[in-house]
């Protein structure tokens, strides 16, 4: 199994590639800070994993993509599962205001990941064979006043992946958006009580991801539950959701 995770450092990524590398896989992990991504590479070595080589690369710099992911597969001689998992929660308040918050924002979650997301996409097509899953979120599922911008970016991120994946239907390829709630990792650092039901482990969430990888989808939630508390929020009518401050 050769795997390439782009956004390797985020906390599910770490903890997904713990079980690849338990399966004794080869990964190809990408990300911008070099002495964090050694560290986890020699962890995942002490894993299992047959390989671990690491890329330097700022992934919200879409230039030169097409190149820069060809030399990924390159330097693992292949490539069957890709796992996108990077993004940013940021300052929704700012971002309403700032429209250098707000157009970070959406570099980041929306218009680099769908780049790498198609890049991705077509070179898995053209070998004939292997998964895209991409890292999405259940708020992108409904805008709410508290995150509606991060929000947006993960709703067109998930019509995207929904997209390649009717594409790739019948071809042997398959792709999946994974859409957690709430998870206690470094984002969410900044919320007062991480506690309680609704809150995910990145262990938890990486147990999914890595199902996701081999069946499923094109829409898994994370955990389950959340499916049908997002169609529960969907179905509301206007005047009953906007008395909730969700």
């Amino acid at each position: 199994m050769k795997v390439i995770i782009l956004g390797a450092t985020s906390a599910i990524a770490e903890a997904t590639a713990r079980l690849y590398a338990s399966e004794g896989a080869e990964l190809l992990l990408v990300a911008r800070q070099p002495e964090r991504l050694a560290t986890i590479a020699a962890d995942l070595k002490l894993h299992g994993a047959a390989r671990a080589e690491t890329a330097v690369r700022d992934l919200a710099d879409s230039d030169g993509i097409t190149e820069a992911f060809a030399g990924f597969i390159a330097t693992l001689g292949g490539v069957d599962h890709v796992l996108l998992a990077y993004g940013v929660l940021g300052d929704q308040k700012a971002a309403e205001h700032d429209p250098g918050e707000e157009q970070a924002s959406l570099r980041i979650n929306f218009t680099s990941a769908a780049a790498w997301t198609l890049v991705a996409a077509e070179m898995l097509e053209g070998q004939g064979h292997g998964t895209l899953v991409v890292l999405g979120s259940v708020a992108g599922d409904r805008g709410r006043r508290g995150n509606f911008v991060y929000g947006a970016a993960k709703a067109g991120l998930a019509a995207l992946v929904e997209g390649i994946a009717h594409r790739f239907a019948g071809k042997g390829l398959r792709a999946v958006i994974v859409k957690p709630g709430p998870v206690i990792t470094p984002m969410t650092d900044g919320f007062a009580n991480r506690k309680g039901l609704m809150w995910a482990t990145p262990g938890t969430v990486a147990a999914i991801v890595r199902r996701a990888a081999d069946r499923g989808g094109p829409i898994v939630y994370a955990p389950w539950f959340w499916r049908w508390l997002m169609l529960v929020i969907r179905l509301l009518p206007p005047a009953v959701f906007n008395r909730l401050d969700i």
